[in-house]
C-alpha cells in the first residue's frame, strides 16, 4: 500500500508524518531538513515560494507575503491580491502549503504521496472543515479525512504511553496553538478512544500572545521618542518577527531584550517574564474559562481527570504549565514533541483509512465466490497496532439546527437544534417541521451551527429550498441530519404525508467554493511552482 500523509496544517507552522505497517509514526522532514514548516507563503512574479524563506522575506517584502492563512479558513474574502490582480481565498494559498509539504514528502519518501488526512481545531465549523478539505483537493490530494487536532494528539500521546504498558483513562487536551485554542475530555480504555467533550476558540492562540507583546513594545518605543511601528508594512514584520522571538526567550528566560529601530532612532527594550504574564492575563483566563467549561460539559471535576495533556507550541510558555498544575492539582505532560504530536496522530489515522479500505475492497472481491470475509470496526488497526488501538470516537463541536417558524406567529423565527453540541460522530438525527400555508409548494432549509434559540448567537451555513407537494396546513415533513467522521454535514428530507424521501440533497454553503470554482482553482495551482 501506498503510505497515507497525516498533515498538521497549522495558524504559523505546519507538520508532516507518515506510518508504517507495525503502526509506528515518524516526521517527515521538509527539503531544508526542518521538522517543521512555516506556513508561510511570498509571491514573486510567476513564482511561489513557501516555508522558511517566505517567513524571513516577510519583513523585507511584507505586501508579498501571506500567514496565518488558517485564520480565515471557510471565510469567502480574498486574503491577498497579486501585482497582477489575481486573487487568492484562504483555500488556495493552504494549498500552496500542502502542496510544499506533498513534494517535499514526495522527495524524502522516494515515492508518490496521493492520500492525506489533515487535522483542524476541534471548534471548526462546517464551512472551515470543508474549505480545510477543499484545499486539499486543490492541492492535489485525495483527502480521506479530516481530523480534531487534539484526538490526533490524545491518540500519538495513547500509543507512545502503551508502548510502557500504561493504563491511559481520562484524558484532558490543552491544546494552544499558533492561531487557535482547543480543550477536549476523552476516555482511553483499552485502545477505545472516546472524546466526550470539546470546546475552544479558533481565534486565540501563540499568534494574540505575540500580539500583546507587539502591543507593548511599540508602545515603550514611542514613549521614548520613536515613531508608530505598526504604520509601516516592513516595521510592522520586523516588530512581529522580534516579538515572537522576545516570547520564545520568555519561555526559557527570565527576561528578554529586544532592539527596535526606525528613522535612525535606536531603543533597547527590555521585559521581564513577570511583566509578560500581566500582558496577557486576560487571555490566559479565556483558556481556563473554556477548559472549566468543557469539564461542566463533560459532567466531570479535575478529580475525574487522570492526565493532563499540553499539545501545540504556545504550551512552552511557562504559564500555562502553571496555570494547569494551578487548575487540576497535576503535573501537565507534554510526551511527544507539542510541534509534532497532531501530525503523527493524522498519520495513525490515515493508517487506519487505509487499511479500511483495503479491507472493504478484499471483502468486496469475495462476494459471490462462496467465501465470507467478515471484519469489524478498527480491525485493520488494531491488528496492525498489536491491539493497541480499536476504535476512535469523536464529537460534534458545534450544535447543529434549522431556521424554524414559531406556530402562533410566523413573523417570528427561531433556532431548532437537531443535533446537540457534544452528540457522539458519526450521527444521525432527525426532527419534524410543518408546513405554515395551504398548498405550500416549497420547503426552506437553513442549516444552523450554534447554541440557543436566538438566532443573532448562531450563523447558518448554508441553505436549499425544496419542492413539495401542495397539502393542506400543518403537513409533516422529517429532516434529517447527518454529520460525518469528517465533521461534515449532510441533510435529507422525508415526506411525512407520503412518506416519500425526497432525497439527500446539497447545502449551499454560502461561504465554500462551488465544484466549478474548486476546479478552477486546482488548475490554477497545478501550475504554480511551489519553492
Amino acid at each position: 500500500m501506498a503510505r497515507v500523509l497525516g498533515i498538521d496544517l497549522g495558524t504559523t507552522y505546519s507538520a508532516m508524518a507518515v506510518a508504517d505497517a507495525s503502526g509506528a509514526a515518524t516526521i517527515v522532514r521538509n527539503r531544508e531538513g526542518e521538522n517543521i514548516t512555516p506556513s508561510v507563503v511570498m509571491f514573486q512574479g510567476d513564482t511561489v515560494v513557501v516555508g522558511s524563506q517566505a517567513k524571513r522575506s516577510a519583513m523585507t517584502a511584507p505586501d508579498h507575503v501571506i500567514q496565518f492563512a488558517k485564520r480565515y479558513m471557510g471565510e469567502p474574502n480574498a486574503i491577498y491580491t497579486s501585482e497582477t490582480g489575481v486573487a487568492y481565498r484562504p483555500e488556495e494559498i493552504s494549498a500552496l502549503v500542502l502542496k510544499r509539504l506533498r513534494e517535499d514528502a514526495e522527495m524524502m519518501l522516494g515515492e508518490a504521496v496521493d492520500q492525506v488526512v489533515i487535522t483542524v481545531p476541534a471548534y471548526f465549523d462546517d464551512a472551515r472543515r470543508r474549505a480545510t478539505q477543499d484545499a486539499g483537493q486543490i492541492a492535489g490530494f485525495e483527502v480521506l479525512r479530516i481530523v480534531n487536532e487534539p484526538t490526533a494528539a490524545a491518540l500519538a500521546y495513547g500509543l507512545d504511553r502503551a508502548d510502557d504498558g500504561e493504563e491511559i483513562g481520562t484524558v484532558l487536551v490543552y491544546d494552544l496553538g499558533g492561531g487557535t485554542f482547543d480543550v477536549t475530555v476523552m476516555r482511553v480504555v483499552d485502545g477505545d478512544y472516546d472524546v466526550i467533550a470539546t470546546d475552544g476558540d479558533r481565534n486565540l492562540g501563540g499568534f494574540d500572545w505575540d500580539g500583546v507583546l507587539m502591543e507593548h513594545l511599540n508602545g515603550a518605543f514611542t514613549a521614548a521618542g520613536g515613531r508608530d511601528l505598526t504604520d509601516d508594512g516592513a516595521l510592522l514584520a520586523e516588530l512581529r518577527d522580534k516579538a515572537e522571538i522576545a516570547k520564545r526567550t520568555l519561555s526559557n528566560a527570565p527576561q528578554a531584550v529586544v532592539m527596535l529601530s526606525a528613522d535612525g532612532r535606536h531603543e533597547q527594550i527590555r521585559i521581564t517574564r513577570e511583566k509578560y504574564e500581566e500582558l496577557s492575563a486576560d487571555l490566559l483566563d479565556r483558556t481556563r474559562i473554556i477548559t472549566e467549561g468543557v469539564l461542566a460539559d463533560a459532567s466531570l471535576t479535575w478529580a475525574g481527570i487522570d492526565r493532563v495533556l499540553l499539545v501545540g507550541g504556545s504550551t512552552r510558555m511557562p504559564m500555562v504549565a502553571d496555570l494547569v498544575k494551578r487548575l487540576s492539582g497535576k503535573d501537565p505532560e507534554r510526551g511527544i514533541n507539542q510541534d509534532e504530536v497532531v501530525a503523527l496522530g493524522a498519520a495513525l489515522v490515515g493508517l487506519d483509512a487505509q487499511v479500511r479500505g483495503e479491507q472493504a475492497k478484499e471483502k468486496k472481491k469475495y462476494i459471490g465466490s462462496g467465501a465470507v470475509v467478515e471484519t469489524s470496526p478498527g480491525d485493520g488497526l488494531a491488528r496492525l497496532t498489536k491491539g493497541k488501538i480499536k476504535s476512535i470516537k469523536d464529537v460534534t463541536s458545534q450544535s447543529l439546527g434549522m431556521v424554524a417558524t414559531h406556530d402562533h406567529d410566523h413573523s417570528l423565527q427561531y433556532n431548532s437544534i437537531i443535533v446537540p453540541r457534544n452528540t457522539s460522530v458519526p450521527t444521525r438525527r432527525s426532527d419534524t417541521f410543518h408546513t405554515l400555508a395551504n398548498q405550500q409548494t416549497k420547503l426552506r432549509v437553513a442549516v444552523t451551527e450554534g447554541d440557543g434559540e436566538d438566532l443573532d448567537y448562531v450563523k447558518v451555513v448554508g441553505e436549499s429550498t425544496l419542492q413539495i407537494p401542495p397539502y393542506p396546513v400543518g403537513a409533516p415533513f422529517e429532516v434529517f441530519y447527518s454529520y460525518d467522521v469528517d465533521g461534515i454535514i449532510h441533510v435529507e428530507v422525508k415526506d411525512g404525508t407520503s412518506g416519500k424521501w425526497l432525497g439527500e440533497f446539497e447545502v449551499e454553503r454560502l461561504d465554500n467554493l462551488t465544484s466549478q470554482e474548486l476546479d478552477a482553482l486546482s488548475d490554477r495551482v497545478a501550475r504554480i511552482s511551489a519553492l
